[in-house]
């Protein structure tokens, strides 16, 4: 229980809704990739993830096979899941130092 020892929820529920929200988009990124349609463009699917959706933009591209083989895109994806541990980690069990230094 998060909220008993005085930690909000509020994240864990934004990553909630966020991921759906990549899920969704993946999803019908590939839908409309298989009926050859207009496509939602990586930067928004980035965006999305960076916004803490990538839990649900993992899972939609091994569900869905989607995005996994484009080597480019899984380099920025794979950096904005490590930035996302960094800061967890550093919110955590450092107390916020690390990015109190920028």
């Amino acid at each position: 229980m998060l909220w008993l020892r005085g930690i909000s929820i509020i994240p864990l529920a934004a990553y909630g809704i966020v991921s759906l929200l990549a899920f969704f988009l993946y999803w019908n990124d590939k839908r409309k990739a298989r009926a050859d349609s207009w496509r939602t463009p990586e930067n928004v699917l980035h965006a999305v993830e960076l916004a803490g959706g990538w839990p649900g933009a993992l899972l939609a591209q091994q569900l869905f096979r989607h995005k996994t083989r484009k080597i480019s895109y899984q380099l920025v994806f794979w950096i904005i899941v490590l930035l996302h541990q960094i800061f967890w980690v550093d919110q955590l069990f450092l107390g916020a130092t690390l990015f109190s230094l920028f």
